[in-house]
């Protein structure tokens, strides 16, 4: 039985409304999934809009209030449209996942300037902006929850992903400071920190290793996990719960925490 099939859960956030970055697939998808299913109208957004008029399709049919928005989170203009239109549809946002992100790898010596711009832009000032733009209301309302998606490359270095450690590393430091200045107004602020999930982007991560190893398949997929110490992939649905778990009023007293999902690879 999920959770949402759970006596209670299901409204557990009616009257709630929310808006996910990245919202067009993988953990994103999953989060829209589960805060619809818990009650709460959603706004997905990403820069694919077909991915996310997909996504809110389904939501819709399941009988949820959605919504579609495209946006580049990196975009100071889309993400004050993606405010307006989240208010102008549901009259206020609770709920902020910055799930918006992108990911690559390179040894140090060949990181281009151009592309640790280019994940910092979408990892991290893409969460900035998007935390600006809607936390005033909610400490206006005196309730919001934001929930930023990071990674165990947040806590902890691994070879090739500098660049993308260190964005999310950031992601992680933002937390925590705007959480201290959040502390006592109803308002949280927390980050989940994933280890390697059954997405489309760590698919892509797995042929990246695979171009430049000559490693296929399960031998690949073994190879990225070890770098970790993971087991298996995490599924979307499991970080969705997650966050899920830090939504609602019972979450009040938790405020610039790191949530590790990643199967216990990583002890900390």
């Amino acid at each position: 039985m999920s959770d949402a099939d759970r006596p209670g859960l299901r409204a557990r956030l009616e009257g709630r409304a929310a808006v996910v970055t990245g919202g067009g697939s993988g953990i994103g998808e999953a989060v829209a999934m589960a805060l619809a299913e818990a009650g709460a109208a959603v706004v997905v957004a990403a820069r694919s809009v077909e991915n996310v008029e997909a996504v809110a399709e389904r939501l819709s049919a399941a009988g949820a209030r959605a919504l579609a928005v495209r946006c580049d989170v990196t975009s100071p203009d889309d993400v004050a449209a993606l405010a307006r239109a989240a208010v102008d549809e549901f009259g206020h946002i609770d709920i902020l996942v910055n799930n918006a992100g992108i990911a690559a790898g390179a040894p140090l010596h060949r990181i281009q300037l151009e592309e640790w711009n280019r994940i910092f832009a979408v990892n991290a000032t893409g969460t900035f902006l998007c935390t600006q733009a809607f936390a005033p209301a909610m400490l206006e309302r005196g309730w919001g929850r934001i929930i930023n998606i990071a990674s165990v490359a947040g806590l902890a270095g691994a070879r090739y992903i500098a660049a993308y450690a260190a964005s999310k590393h950031a992601v992680v430091g933002f937390t925590r400071c705007v959480a201290a200045e959040l502390a006592g107004t109803g308002v949280t602020i927390n980050a989940v920190c994933p280890g390697y999930v059954d997405t489309p982007m760590t698919d892509r991560t797995i042929e990246a290793v695979g171009a430049r190893t000559g490693l296929q398949g399960e031998e690949a997929l073994r190879a990225v996990l070890a770098t970790t110490g993971q087991k298996r992939l995490i599924q979307p649905e499991e970080v969705a719960h997650a966050v899920l778990s830090l939504c609602d009023d019972a979450a009040r007293a938790i405020n610039g925490q790191t949530i590790v999902v990643d199967g216990g690879a990583l002890l900390a």
